[in-house]
């Protein structure tokens, strides 16, 4: 006869086992279902998956491009994926970006599928928190303070910038030590040194001297913070009771008093406006309703300009240099192509001006290589609105009729997948800046195929059925694509003019895990300070 004891004991342990088989009975229930289930052929594929809810989630998340590549092989250039409860349609190509980033607002909304995100980053009623159309007005005002005007005035502050970095940062001991003459090398982080020259080039032109005089210690653990709260996490799981939540709230909160602080002594006369900065540019700008632009608001797009701008050029930039670091050939022709056109008669470099800078071939094609491989961000995702067909250029018909991608699923297009396409480029895989040298060939023509455009201010066309998209397409497509050029193009040659790089390591693979796509650790650069001729 069982004891009290003894019959708890075993009611806990059936308990148990009851428990621990749900997660069990749950992955073969979902096998099940969908090996017995009749598909409706009216829908894209879906990949198979084993656990419930999760989906695809851990393949996806650890390498999208080859999850793509192996999806395509079997399904083709459409199908769909689970994502945490998700279904995300994937279109790939060309075709699939046209698909994703040219459709109507009405069926494919941006807002809905990134408003959880930015939003709390960002601050309210700016970006993704409002309409599309009052979003369309928003981006008008920050492109009209980019200017060629601007342009010009910003590339001897950020040279201005670098250089002072690299005279008193750690990270250049050996180059401030040492002489040209002695063969010593030093080590940096690529992406950790390029992080700070973007913020400091950043703050110095397009965010105005107050942001960067108040580059502490405390604006820095507020960025910190509030950069804790745009990762993946947030994006799947938007009200986690986590404490990276609340410091993004609270860091939120107080980077907004501090832009509204510089904007009221502006206002008020204690600080003088300047004009090279975007803060003054939003401060003269009105809604066609005849509305003002609400300080409040001012102080959300600079936040959205400082945190978005930031993770893209310091990530671009950091690629770039990895790359140069592992051609060192190139990085010769780089830095022989800046002697070539900025020598002065004492054997000194001259500081370029805009339009100089926008003329060097090489390192056009080395910016522009590097973004075609190493490009910010993997996926584009929209919220389906109202069911939407499938093009036939995407998928052929079959006997069943066309795709319909249904209501409530995401569709999501990948320009990185595009970029490496081997239906579009020759060594797809292989990063080569002389393939943008031939006029006639494949990179110019895709490059053509997105009518980029180089006048800073100016409206661009779609472009969304090109392969190389960098800075995405549409109307959705990156405002500060001009000022990202000019920031990396001088950051890079001021780099390029002082010390010569190696690569002590293989070269980094692809860190997947964050909203842009970094390189991993090790990420190391071994560097000397430059032998002038």
């Amino acid at each position: 006869m069982l004891s009290l004891s003894d019959e708890s004991s075993s009611r806990l342990f059936q308990y148990t086992l009851l428990l621990s088989s749900l997660p069990l009975l749950a992955i073969t229930l979902n096998v099940v279902r969908q090996l017995i289930q009749p598909r409706d052929k009216s829908l894209p594929p879906e990949i198979f998956h084993w656990i419930p809810f999760v989906g695809s989630a851990i393949e996806y998340g650890n390498d999208p491009i080859k999850f793509f590549f192996k999806c395509q092989q079997k399904y083709g250039d459409i199908f769909t994926f689970v994502l945490f409860g998700r279904k995300v349609t994937v279109a790939l190509g060309a075709k699939g970006n046209d698909f994703v980033l040219g459709g109507k607002h009405a069926n494919l909304s941006a807002e809905d599928a990134y408003a959880h995100l930015t939003t709390p980053v960002f601050g309210k009623d700016v970006i993704h928190d409002v309409p599309n159309e009052i979003f369309m007005q928003q981006k008008k005002f920050v492109k009209a303070g980019l200017t060629t005007e601007s342009f010009r005035a910003y590339v001897g502050m950020i040279e201005d910038e670098v250089s002072n970095f690299m005279d008193r940062d750690p990270s250049f001991r050996t180059y401030q030590a040492v002489a040209p003459e002695v063969d010593n090398w030093g080590r940096f982080d690529a992406h950790k040194v390029m992080a700070q020259m973007t913020i400091l080039t950043a703050s110095r032109t397009l965010q105005g001297r107050e942001v960067r005089s108040g580059l502490d210690k405390t604006f820095a653990q507020l960025y910190e913070d509030l950069d804790g709260g745009f990762k993946p996490i947030n994006f799947l799981f938007p009200n986690l009771p986590l404490e990276s939540y609340r410091k993004r709230d609270h860091a939120q909160q107080k980077m907004t008093e501090f832009y509204l602080d510089i904007i009221n002594k502006r206002k008020t006369g204690i600080s003088p406006s300047d004009d090279t900065d975007m803060i003054s540019v939003l401060c003269n700008q009105s809604y066609r309703d005849g509305r003002t632009l609400p300080d409040h608001e001012v102080a959300h797009l600079m936040i959205a300009l400082l945190m978005a701008g930031q993770h893209t050029s310091a990530t671009s930039g950091s690629w770039v240099l990895l790359r140069l670091a592992a051609n060192p050939d190139v990085a010769e022709a780089l830095y022989k192509e800046q002697v070539q056109h900025f020598s002065n008669d004492d054997g000194t470099l001259r500081s370029p001006i805009y339009e100089e800078l926008k003329a060097l071939p090489i390192l056009d094609s080395v910016i522009r290589e590097s973004l075609r491989v190493h490009p910010p961000i993997h996926s584009v995702m929209r919220y389906v609105r109202a069911n939407i067909p499938v093009p036939t250029a995407l998928a052929a018909p079959s006997e069943d009729g066309i795709y319909v991608v249904p209501k409530g699923h995401h569709v999501l297009a990948s320009p990185a997948f595009s970029q490496v396409d081997p239906r579009v480029w020759r060594d797809s895989e292989k990063w080569d800046p002389s393939r943008w040298m031939d006029k006639d060939g494949q990179a110019q023509n895709a490059l053509r195929s997105s009518d980029e455009g180089d006048t800073p201010g100016k409206g661009v066309s779609r472009g969304t059925e090109s392969p190389y998209q960098p800075f995405g397409a549409g109307k959705h497509r990156c405002i500060g694509e001009q000022f990202a050029y000019l920031q990396l193009g001088t950051v890079i040659s001021t780099i390029v003019r002082k010390i010569e790089m190696r690569l002590p390591t293989s070269f980094p693979k692809n860190n997947y895990h964050t909203l842009i796509t970094s390189p991993s650790e090790p990420r190391m650069i071994s560097y000397r300070r430059r032998r002038l001729a």
